[in-house]
Parts: structure tokens; sequence; C-alpha cells
């Protein structure tokens, strides 16, 4: 989906050096640390993403092509919530989903019928409330 916004470099023929790093890869990267908020520098090599420099550079060279700016035009159009809805239905459709460790939080969730109402703290003392003002 996001891969034919990224930028393609071409490998040099002569001299090629290192061979470069996955796109996918280094996007696990970056997503990972700004989902973590981890230090660039502590992202784990043991987790297969490059090290954090690695992905720190492809994030600055995405962002300087434009990709990022792509991807926020991708979510004002509804492209990413439309993408979800694709995805679940695919998972669904293929017996998938494990909502064994799914989470709702109760705030985004409408209680249709309401709740019971909180009715007027009692006060401790017998007379009205002095005035703080």
């Amino acid at each position: 989906m996001i891969e034919p916004l990224l930028p393609q470099r071409q490998r040099r023929f002569r001299h090629p050096g290192r061979k470069r790093l996955d796109d996918r890869l280094a996007l696990q990267g970056i997503l990972f640390v700004l989902h973590t908020g981890i230090a660039w520098e502590h992202l784990p090599q043991e987790l297969g993403y490059g090290s954090g420099m690695t992905c720190w550079r492809r994030l600055a060279e995405w962002n300087e092509a434009g990709v990022w700016q792509r991807l926020a035009e991708w979510n004002e159009a509804g492209v990413w919530q439309r993408l979800h809805e694709v995805l679940l239905d695919r998972l669904r459709a293929a017996d998938a989903l494990d909502f064994s460790r799914a989470v709702v939080d109760s705030s985004q969730i409408r209680a249709l019928k309401g709740g019971r109402r909180p009715g007027r703290p009692q006060s401790i003392e017998g007379g009205p409330a002095a005035s703080t003002t």
C-alpha cells in the first residue's frame, strides 16, 4: 500500500557498496521508534529493522521526498479508514480475527440506555457551605 509512494533508489553498478536495507524493514523500525518513544540509537538490532541511524536517515529521505505529505492527504481522503475496513473484512472472511485479547475503550462506546445518574452529594455539615469568593 505504501510502497508505491516511496522513492526508488537504484543500486550503483560499479562500486555498489553495502546492500540497502529493505524499505519495509526500515518502515517497521521507524514505526517502532515512533510508537514506543525510544531514542533512535536505542532501536534493538535483534528486531531486524536495521540500526536506528539507518531508520532515521530513511525517515528524513522519505520526508524530503514528500512521502508523509501524501500519506496525510490519504488520511484526509479517507483511504486509511477504507483500507482498515477492507483488511478487517478479509480477516473475518479467513476467520483470522482473535478477539480473545481485544480491548474496548468505554469512553468510545455510547451508553444507549444511560447509567445510574449520580444524586446530589450529601453534605457533611448541616448548613450551607461558606462562600469561597
